[in-house]
């Protein structure tokens, strides 16, 4: 919550924050599974040595996409900040380039929240907040978006 502290105003309070769920990780553990499976199958296929070095390349590739996905995840829910404020809504993403959007609370007209039956299981879901003239874009993945809402309303 850096970003959100430095930009708090003289006064205002952070009443909630969250950050993104971690099934933005989904692509990166089906990645992983595929990787293992090929290792698995090139491990128990040494008679035939070409198809195992095919597996084995195959396997190294997904290896690779696994750690190139995660770490594109990981990015992407550690440069992610949600916060509701007593004032205000903030949510930032970005490591190198910076988009912010912020919303006073009073101009908050309403709170949209979808979730899918995997999302209403696992406690994530797409938030979008609209206001006064004015909408956020859909933030996706939120962890706990009902709890997220119920602060935004409130007050």
């Amino acid at each position: 919550m850096r970003y959100v502290r430095r930009v708090l105003q003289p006064g205002e309070t952070i009443v909630y924050t969250t950050r993104l769920h971690p099934v933005i990780y989904w692509r990166a553990v089906l990645l992983l599974i595929i990787a293992i499976i090929l290792a698995a199958w090139a491990w128990k296929t040494v008679d035939n040595s070409s198809l195992a070095l095919a597996l084995w390349i195959a396997a190294a590739i997904f290896a690779l996409l696994t750690l190139s996905s995660a770490l594109r995840a990981f990015i992407r829910r550690a440069s992610t900040e949600l916060a509701v404020t007593d004032q205000r809504v903030i949510y930032k993403t970005g490591l190198l380039g910076r988009h912010t959007l912020e919303m006073a609370r009073a101009k908050v007209e309403s709170v949209t929240v979808d979730q899918t039956l995997s999302g209403r299981m696992s406690g994530y879901g797409t938030v979008t907040v609209r206001g006064v003239g004015s909408a956020f874009e859909p933030i996706r993945n939120i962890a706990d978006p009902l709890t997220f809402r119920n602060y935004l309303t409130v007050g």
